[in-house]
């Protein structure tokens, strides 16, 4: 007798020569509804950063010039040894630096709040935030806001020392 290799049988010979079969080409409908849920969610958060209302790079930038307005201030009460006041319009959304003939103004879709002494609440619309010949303030936050989001440039009253918060 000699030797033969094992034969294949008919079935499993048959069985490697048809195609593989179509069953993981299509998509269920719950992976279809679980991809438009999460698609929704991502339109839902990202719609509203391209509207019409105050970008976040401007509020930064309108909360970054308030706060260089009163750094500016500081510096000047410093340097001159006179006190300094910066004069903010709460309805118009500007602010100007006392012997300083520049008027500087925000973006308009965007509110500040000043919260600051009595005595240097001109009105409700108007105020001012003082700083001393030392250095020192009366203190004071200016609220700068978009919508939800806000800024906040907070002045130490004893140091006047000027800092951004969110």
């Amino acid at each position: 007798m000699t030797w033969r290799p094992p034969t294949r049988s008919a079935v499993s010979w048959s069985r490697k020569r048809r195609p593989p079969r179509a069953e993981s080409r299509g998509v269920t409908l719950l992976e279809l509804l679980i991809v438009l849920s999460i698609m929704a969610i991502v339109a839902a958060m990202v719609v509203p950063m391209f509207g019409g209302g105050v970008s976040t790079g401007e509020l930064k930038g309108a909360t970054r010039q308030v706060a260089a307005g009163l750094r500016l201030a500081r510096s000047e009460a410093l340097a001159t040894r006179q006190e300094t006041r910066v004069v903010l319009d709460l309805e118009h959304r500007t602010f100007q630096i006392e012997r300083v003939a520049r008027q500087q103004a925000l973006p308009p879709k965007i509110e500040m709040k000043l919260f600051t002494a009595q005595s240097d609440l001109v009105d409700e619309k108007t105020g001012a935030i003082r700083f001393y010949p030392d250095g020192g303030s009366n203190g004071g936050r200016i609220t700068i806001a978009a919508g939800e989001r806000k800024y906040e440039v907070d002045v130490d009253w004893l140091t006047g020392r000027v800092a951004i918060a969110d």
